[in-house]
C-alpha cells in the first residue's frame, strides 16, 4: 500500500485536555531564577504554557532523537534532525493556575525548500488554548524544520546583531539549566543533554540550548509585564555554557524590536513583541 505525502498531514487535528498545574510553573520560574510563584486561580507568567500537553508517550515509543517516533500526529519525515525553527503568539487571556485547558492542535502547513546543505521540510502546527467553557486564551503558531545532517565544517554563517539595545541582560545557560528546563517541559530531545548524541550523531559541537529558554529570556528580558503577540526566530544554535545577551529596543510604527546575541555581537535569535 501506498504511504500517504506529507501533504497529507495538513488538516490533521489533536485536542487534549488538562490542569494548568502549580508545580510545572514553579520549575519553570525557578530554572529562570524568578520570584513567580502564582496562586490558584492567578496568571501565570507568559510562556508558561510550554509546560503544559507535550506529548507523554511511553518510553517504547520514543525515537532515535528522544522525540516521539514519528508518523502519529506529526508526519513521517525521513529527515533526520528536527528543530523548533519559531513561534508566532497572541496572548489573548491569562492561563491561570488550576484551570481546566483545553488545546486544539491542526498541521496547517507542509511546505519543502532547498537549502544549501540540503532539502529542508517546515511543517507549521496551530495550537489554539481555550478554558472549559470555550474562551480563547492562546493562540501559537510553531515552525518546527526538518534537515539532513550537516556536511563537514557546515555552519550558517553569522549576521551582526541590531545596535542600539534599549536593554540587555546577560546568561550564560549551563547543562544543569538545559536540562531542568527539558525536565519541566517533558522535552526528551537528546541535543539537549546528551553530548555524545549531539556530537557523534547530530553533527553539533555541543548540547544546544532550548529555543523556548532563549525565547523566554528575550521575553523576560522586556520592561513590560505582559504583551500581546510575540514572536521568534531561532538564526544560529548556542550551545552550553555560551554568553548571550537578550536585548530589545523600541521598534518603529510600535512594539518592540528582540534579540539574542553572543559575545562577538553576532545574532542567534530574533523576534518581536506587541503590548495591549
Amino acid at each position: 500500500m501506498n504511504q500517504p505525502s506529507h501533504l497529507e498531514w495538513i488538516g490533521r487535528t489533536l485536542n487534549e485536555e488538562t490542569l494548568a498545574d502549580a508545580w510545572p510553573a514553579a520549575g519553570f520560574a525557578a530554572v529562570l531564577d524568578s520570584p513567580d510563584r502564582p496562586a490558584v486561580n492567578e496568571p501565570l507568567p507568559q510562556l508558561s504554557h510550554w509546560c503544559y500537553f507535550a506529548p507523554m508517550v511511553p518510553q517504547s515509543e520514543l525515537g532515535a532523537d528522544g522525540h516521539p517516533q514519528r508518523g502519529g500526529f506529526l508526519p513521517p519525515i525521513a529527515l533526520p534532525r528536527r528543530m523548533w525553527a519559531a513561534s508566532d503568539l497572541t496572548f489573548q487571556q491569562p492561563i491561570r493556575v488550576g484551570q481546566a485547558l483545553h488545546r486544539r492542535a491542526e498541521i496547517v502547513e507542509v511546505s519543502e525548500k532547498q537549502g544549501a546543505s540540503g532539502p529542508l521540510i517546515f511543517v507549521k502546527v496551530a495550537n489554539h488554548y481555550s478554558d472549559a467553557v470555550g474562551n480563547a486564551l492562546l493562540r501559537e503558531v510553531q515552525t518546527l524544520v526538518y534537515r539532513d545532517h550537516p556536511a563537514p565544517g557546515e555552519a550558517p554563517p553569522p549576521k551582526p546583531a541590531p545596535q542600539g539595545a534599549e536593554w540587555s541582560r546577560t546568561h550564560r545557560p549551563d547543562t544543569a539549566m538545559l536540562f531542568r528546563f527539558s525536565a519541566v517541559t517533558f522535552n526528551a530531545h537528546r541535543i539537549h543533554y546528551d553530548h555524545p548524541y549531539a556530537t557523534g550523531v547530530e553533527g553539533y559541537p555541543d548540547v544546544i540550548v532550548q529555543g523556548q529558554l532563549l525565547a523566554t529570556f528575550m521575553r523576560r528580558a522586556m520592561p513590560v509585564d505582559r504583551v500581546a503577540t510575540f514572536s521568534f526566530r531561532a538564526l544560529r544554535p548556542v550551545f552550553a555554557d555560551e554568553t548571550v545577551l537578550a536585548e530589545g529596543r523600541a521598534a518603529d510604527g510600535g512594539g518592540y524590536e528582540l534579540w539574542i546575541r553572543d559575545a562577538a555581537g553576532e545574532i542567534r535569535m530574533q523576534g518581536r513583541a506587541t503590548v495591549p
